[in-house]
């Protein structure tokens, strides 16, 4: 793809340096299309001009590297970019409140801040997840400050982790309200996967929020089985063994587990609060899966008087061969057991905090082992006789039975 000559920059990823947009960028970058990334956060742009990764994403090190080598990556503090930029992908979810109902007047406030410099021969895409409707709205705020450019939703859909792989394997979601819209937005990924599913706008929300909410709602049958079985001192794994082996029904079946971060929680309420709070399958997924700490915790209680006993937490990213914390369990997990026990102690391999132990160490001095995080590098460890380890993951292979 040529870029206009009006412009400096084939593509602009606004808010370029996180998860979504930064492995995005890269992969457009090394398609040898002038991109640049647009960010308020100095620090991550200063470690990406040195060629360091600000979070862990795996194969993205040496695309980084290539990019930064050709020169077809760029980066900027400046919003003026958006304006010499031919296409302009937008990184912004739909903010929530303390209640997570969305607060489009804030998205609003960030569109419009930077309509200036949008001109009618550009291409708009929203990447993000977006509550139901805000595509339309966009349009809506851009036409009546003036502008008729064509404006898509194209949902990014990677697994955090797996962008790399991901970006180009899995079908990519075009919608638009124009021919040229769909056309060129489908011309752009393209660049990535050949497989392009054209739907409406709002159906390309929508299907973005039910993914999600899917996967969440199925973690959430898992866990409630999960917890019926236990209750009744059954080992749940050797019920989902005999559910999935060899069975095609229950194949994509998930295990149990601390089914967090920052998507699938969020973007349940979101499709509930669009539904006028009528989603009583959301809500009640929710409540078991944000349970599920508690009912760790209360399992303990009933054996154990946790106020003389140390509990150490291993895992504290919300999923594994991560160092993302956003909306992490773990980290309600090591609150429930601060009012509980006598010390709590954590550990992740991913994460940086100076107050983490080694796992060694926290194997070592914990009383209780809770592996909240199923990294790989748990598979091999060995728990010492005496100790009790709750592996609601079965990271160790012995069972989930607490």
């Amino acid at each position: 793809m040529s870029t206009d000559s009006k412009f400096k920059y084939k593509v602009c990823v606004v808010g370029g340096c996180g998860h979504v947009g930064l492995p995005l960028a890269i992969m457009l970058a090394n398609r040898n299309l002038k991109t640049c990334i647009y960010d308020i956060n100095q620090n991550s742009i200063a470690k990406i001009k040195e060629g360091v990764l600000p979070f862990y994403e795996e194969g993205a090190q040496p695309l980084l590297e290539s990019a930064l080598e050709s020169g077809n990556l760029d980066f900027t503090t400046r919003a003026e970019v958006i304006g010499e930029s031919e296409i302009v992908i937008v990184i912004i979810g739909t903010p929530v409140d303390e209640h997570l109902n969305p607060r489009v007047d804030v998205l609003r406030e960030t569109f419009m801040s930077f309509s200036s410099y949008i001109s009618d021969d550009q291409l708009l895409i929203l990447r993000s997840t977006v509550y139901p409707g805000v595509t339309k709205r966009v349009k809506d705020w851009l036409e009546e400050d003036g502008h008729s450019c064509d404006i898509a939703f194209c949902p990014e859909r990677i697994l955090e982790g797996k962008a790399v792989e991901e970006l180009t394997s899995l079908p990519q979601i075009v919608s638009s309200f124009t021919p040229s819209g769909v056309e060129r937005a489908s011309a752009l990924f393209k660049l990535l996967t050949d497989d392009i599913v054209v739907v409406e706008p709002l159906e390309a929300e929508l299907t973005k929020l039910c993914t999600n909410v899917w996967r969440y709602i199925k973690f959430a049958v898992s866990n409630q089985f999960y917890t019926i079985a236990n209750d009744y001192d059954v080992d749940f794994y050797n019920i989902h063994y005999a559910m999935t082996h060899n069975y095609p029904r229950c194949k994509d079946f998930p295990k149990p587990g601390f089914a967090a971060g920052p998507c699938l929680f969020k973007d349940t309420m979101q499709l509930g609060a669009f539904y006028n709070n009528n989603f009583n399958l959301g809500h009640t997924a929710m409540l078991i899966n944000e349970g599920l700490p508690n009912y760790v915790c209360k399992c303990l209680k009933k054996e154990y008087d946790l106020s003389k006993m140390t509990v150490g937490i291993l895992g504290m990213a919300f999923k594994a061969e991560s160092d993302d914390i956003r909306e992490s369990l773990s980290y309600k997990v090591k609150k429930l057991f601060e009012f509980e026990s006598k010390l709590v102690l954590c550990s992740d391999p991913y994460v940086k905090d100076p107050a983490f132990v080694s796992k060694e160490e926290l194997i070592e001095k914990s009383d209780i082992i809770i592996i909240a995080t199923p990294h790989k590098e748990y598979r091999e460890l060995q728990i010492p006789v005496g100790k009790k380890a709750v592996d609601v993951w079965n990271v160790l292979g012995n069972g989930g039975k607490i």
